[in-house]
Parts: structure tokens; sequence; C-alpha cells
């Protein structure tokens, strides 16, 4: 039999597709998959799950005219393999490619951006209330997993949803495993459900034998139809998503074409809200990411014959894991606190050693930061670290429940930030911008691994209130010799007479590799690292601009409220008449591709800063 993928680039119809064909076209992708995934890197585990229940989806309903939502996106390249982007899949999160996430911009078939877990259900409400407005009448379709069910946004467009009986068709994927296992109440409800194999099948009977209960005229309709809806209530078997008003389907085994494509077609039909719970395998089909699915979750390049993962160095994720560890054996007050992801942000260590003071919230960012105001109060040091990019959406809770009271609460803000491959909803550049106008805050960057361990001991043993350590994705890169962290110092990495380059984090690099370039053509840069962003030493800036009459910063984050607007507002404020410029990304979407071509494209570069130095000491010659 031919590849099956070949079938549909050359036009070949799904729906004409025989059930052996449909299995091996389930192969073919599989194997597309792993071969591609092994030299993009990407979210393989829970696409080779979401196989069968993409295909079954193609078949049934008519897309883009249909409408289908993927909570987060990292199921939904098979979706993109589905919708015509195969010949392009190459490209897959690299610059200029085709995205990792579902991207309107990208293509007709994805009808909603989505890189953060638990927004889908909302999306899908708000386009099915847009339907109605419009008299129209296409389906929409939102896919979740149960992990996106620790998100308390699914469960407000639940509420919202089923009171008004909106029809829409939601998909839980349930795999019982979101990128780490859940562990949380919701996830012992499904379990539940799951353990009764038979709960589907008695409910269709009974509902069956409770219809069937004759109506008389209809002076009594009404009160025999509330009667027989109680009826139905006391006999059958519930689930919450029944308790919050939808049609539930389920749990049917989501790698079965013959239980997927009638439940499908039957949801459709419905003119109500309802949930369709399927059950899968996540990295089904390739034994490497079935035995360790959450290694192949979000992975990187590997061996595709063999699911060898190359050995990764010691990342800031981890050498953070390893200093709260050795810190928590000190001090008994230390707890941590994480949102799903010990092991991506370097808890696992912690965990296992501290199990008492170790809390996994599942994907809540909000619950957990308030968790950590509580635990403040009760006299605890709670740190809870968490990706830049999911940080975000605690913003309220940091401001209201920590930042206003004061409270001792250690942020480590991990993958802060470029992220590269990941692209636009996970790129961590906004932190300085959120974090610092609010009360009490204090914002630390370490350049080196060293820092961010004494930048650690610093926050948990020593400081007062709220404070954020952000550091970036991946591991060390320090150019000068260590100098002890002091909260507020600030460090003259290189002296120089022509102009001061005032940076932080990882940017020092950046800022050494810009005065090497300028040493070649005669002008003497002077770097001025500032490890603590907030509150800024105004005196050393003040200092060093005086020096040089020159001022420069250079930061990964957006401008639009950033280090370079704080270090411009002092010398405004002081009155120092200088030139200055500020290096970091504009406020625009920044796409996906790997650092350095991000840092070009955006002009953050050491050769684009050391240019546009060069012009603006010609400049100033020139005037005088």
């Amino acid at each position: 039999m031919e590849n099956m993928l070949d079938f549909l680039q050359n036009g070949g119809n799904l729906r004409k597709l025989n059930k052996e064909q449909l299995e091996k076209l389930c192969v073919d992708i599989r194997k597309f998959l792993v071969d591609t995934v092994s030299s993009t890197g990407g979210h393989l585990a829970s696409n080779l799950g979401a196989v069968e229940l993409t295909v079954a989806l193609y078949i049934v309903f008519d897309f883009p005219t249909d409408k289908l939502i993927w909570d987060v996106g990292h199921q939904s390249y098979v979706h993109k393999i589905l919708s015509g982007r195969t010949d392009r899949f190459e490209t897959l999160r690299k610059f200029g490619g085709i995205s990792g996430f579902p991207k309107r911009s990208e293509s007709e078939y994805d009808s909603f951006n989505t890189g953060h877990s638990s927004t889908s259900v909302s999306a899908a409400v708000g386009m099915a209330r847009a339907r109605d407005l419009d008299g129209d009448k296409y389906s929409i379709v939102a896919v979740f997993g149960d992990g996106a069910l620790t998100g308390g946004e699914i469960f407000e467009a639940f509420n919202d949803a089923g009171n008004k009986k909106t029809p829409l068709i939601l998909i839980l994927n349930d795999n019982n495993m979101s990128i780490q296992k859940n562990i949380s109440a919701v996830s012992k409800h499904l379990r539940n459900i799951r353990i009764n194999k038979h709960y589907f099948s008695s409910k269709l009977r009974i509902a069956g034998f409770l219809d069937k209960l004759p109506l008389f005229g209809m002076p009594i309709r009404k009160a025999l139809e509330g009667m027989k809806r109680t009826l139905r209530r006391r006999v059958l078997p519930t689930t919450m998503f029944d308790e919050l008003g939808f049609k539930y389907i389920g749990p049917l085994d989501g790698h079965s074409f013959d239980e997927l494509i009638p439940s499908l077609k039957y949801a459709k039909a419905e003119k109500k809200p309802v949930v369709i719970h399927i059950k899968t395998q996540k990295g089904k089909g390739y034994p490497p990411a079935e035995n360790d699915p959450a290694a192949f979750h979000g992975i990187g390049r590997f061996d595709a014959e063999t699911g060898a993962i190359p050995y990764s160095p010691e990342s800031y994720s981890s050498r953070f894991g390893a200093k709260l560890t050795e810190l928590a054996e000190k001090n008994n007050k230390v707890v941590a606190i994480t949102c799903a992801m010990p092991d991506g942000t370097g808890l696992k260590e912690f965990s296992e050693k501290y199990p008492d003071r170790f809390f996994d919230v599942g994907i809540a960012e909000q619950h957990g930061v308030t968790l950590a105001a509580g635990m403040a109060v009760g006299g605890y040091t709670p740190v809870i670290p968490i990706y830049s990019t999911f940080l975000q959406r605690a913003f309220d809770q940091v401001l209201h429940d920590v930042c206003l009271q004061d409270l001792h609460v250690v942020f480590p803000v991990d993958r802060a930030g470029i992220v590269g491959a990941d692209g636009e909803t996970h790129q961590g550049v906004y932190d300085i911008s959120y974090l610092s106008c609010m009360p009490n805050m204090t914002i630390l960057s370490p350049s080196s691994f060293e820092q961010l361990d004494e930048m650690l001991e610093y926050a948990i043993n020593l400081h007062n209130g709220p404070i954020a350590i952000r550091y970036p994705r991946g591991g060390n890169q320090p150019y000068y010799a260590h100098e002890k962290f002091e909260f507020s110092k600030a460090y003259v990495r290189r002296s120089g007479s022509d102009v001061s380059i005032i940076t932080t984090g990882r940017m020092l690099l950046t800022a050494a590799k810009t005065a090497n370039i300028l040493k070649n053509i005669g002008i003497e840069a002077e770097i001025c690292e500032m490890p603590t962003v907030l509150p800024v030493n105004a005196d050393a800036v003040i200092e060093t601009t005086k020096k040089t009459g020159i001022a420069v910063t250079i930061e990964d984050n957006v401008l639009s409220g950033g280090f370079g607007e704080h270090i411009a507002g002092i010398l405004s404020e002081s009155n120092i008449n200088c030139s200055f410029k500020a290096f970091g990304y504009p406020s625009v979407p920044i796409v996906h591709g790997t650092i350095s071509e991000l840092d070009k494209l955006y002009g953050t570069d050491a050769e684009h800063i050391a240019a546009s130095i060069g012009r603006m000491i010609n400049n100033d010659k020139d005037q005088t």
C-alpha cells in the first residue's frame, strides 16, 4: 500500500478511505512525525496520541468552514499535516518556517492562536456566540487535555456555556498526563469515570428506557417532563460535565475510529453544548515516547531510530533547583510551589528530598501565586518558579495578593527573554515591564550560574518582600571573572571613555562582544553591569554616563516599560546632557527562530549595536 500521506498530498479524499486505509494513514503520520521532530525538535508525545482523533475530526467536520481550536496547541501537528502543510513540515519551529502552535496568519485552518493552557473553551464560546448572532450554522470544536482542567479559566467558560446552552463541541483528550502526571481532585474524578468501562453504554440504555415512558396530554406534559428529568438525575451516573449543563459522551477509546466517528457525528447533530471524553495514550506508536512521555513532550533533536536523547548540559533551571535544595536543608521555612512543571523548572530533586514542603498545584498559576502569598502570611518563605510567559497569567495575583501586601515571596522567573523556537506565545520578553510597575517588587538578573546561586541565597535568607530573579533558557555563558553579588551594586566590567554600555543578565555577553567590535575601530566602551534591575542604582548610571557622555542600554525585554526606559528616566531626572539609545525588542509578536537569529532580526546583536554606537559617536563629533 502506498504512503497514505502521498495519497493526501496528491488530492486524495480522506472520507473515501476504508478502515484499513485510515489505520495505515495513522501509522504513516506517526512515522512522519517522529522523523521530522527528531530533526527539528518540538512537541512529539502529545501529537502521537492525537492522530486518530484528528483524522476522525477531519472526516466528520468540514474545516475551515467548521472551526477547530486546540488548547495550548501541543497537539496540533497532525491538524497541520491534514490541512496541507506537510511539504513545509521540515521548517517546523525554524526561523521563517511554520509555527509549533496554531497561528491564524499561517493558515485559515488555524482558527485561533493558542500557546497557553485552559483558554480554548472560552475562545470557542466566544466564537459560537458570534456565529449565533450572525445566524450561521457551522460547528465549533475545541480540543483540550486533562491538564487544562486544573486551570480556572476553563471552568469559567464551562459555567457560562452550560448555563446559556451555547451549542458547541468540546473534546477532552484524556491521556492521564499533561506535561507531568496530573495530581488533582479533577484528575481523580476523571479516573473514576475511566475505570467504569460501562459508563456510557449504561447511561444510553437507561436514558432509552426513560425516554419511552409515555407523555400524556398537554395539560400534564410539562409536569411529566420535569419528573422524567428528576428521575434521570436519580438513576443515571453523572459527571461534573453533566452538572455544568453539558451533554456528556464517554469515555471513548481515542484510538478507535469505530467509537470516534459515530460519536462525533452524534455530537455534530446535537444543538446543545456537548463534551466528548476520549482516552488516549501519550506517545502512542513510538515506544521511546510511550515509555517516557514526559521526556518526549517538548524535546530537542534526538535519534529517531533509537529514541536516544543527547546529553543536556547544566542549565539555569537545573542550577536553580540544586541551589534551592541546598538552601532548604538549612532553612526549614523554605517551601517550593510548581504549576505542573517540577522537572521543567528544576524542582525534581527538591520534590523528592522535601515532599512535605513541595506543592504541585497543576496548571494554575493564579492559584499558585496566591497560595504562595498565603504561606508567606503563615511565616514560610515560598519559592515559586514559573516560566516568564506563564507568570503573565498571574499578573493580578502578583500585584494584588503579593506586592500590595509586601509579602516575602520569591519568584524565580525561568525562560526570561528570548526563548527561540516556541515563538510568540512563549517569548519571555515582557517580565521586566510587567513586574517593574508593581509596588515593593525587586528584580534581579544573573549573568552566570554563580550569580544565580548568590541571588537565590540573598532572596531567601536576607531579602524582605516580593523579589523576582529572571534568568534565561539554556546554560552558562560567562565572559568576565565572577565577582560576588551584592544587592544593588553595579559592576564596571570594562573601563572606557567613549560610550557607556549599561546592561544586565545574558546581555552582558552581547555587551562584551559589542565592546570588542568597537575597540577594533578605535572606540573604547565602558561596560556597566546591573544585576539588580530594580531598584536601579541611579548613582552608578550617572557616574558612568558623565564619564563618557554617551549611554546605551541592552536588554532581553521589550523596550516599552523595560530596563532602558528606567535608565532614560534617571538620566532625564538628573539633567544629564548626553546621547542615549536603548536596545531591546519592539512591542510586536516576536517570531520563532534561534536566539541568535532573533537578536539579529530585532537589532539586539553585537554587530548591529556596535554599528549604531559608531554612528552615535560620529554624530556627536559632527555636532561639536
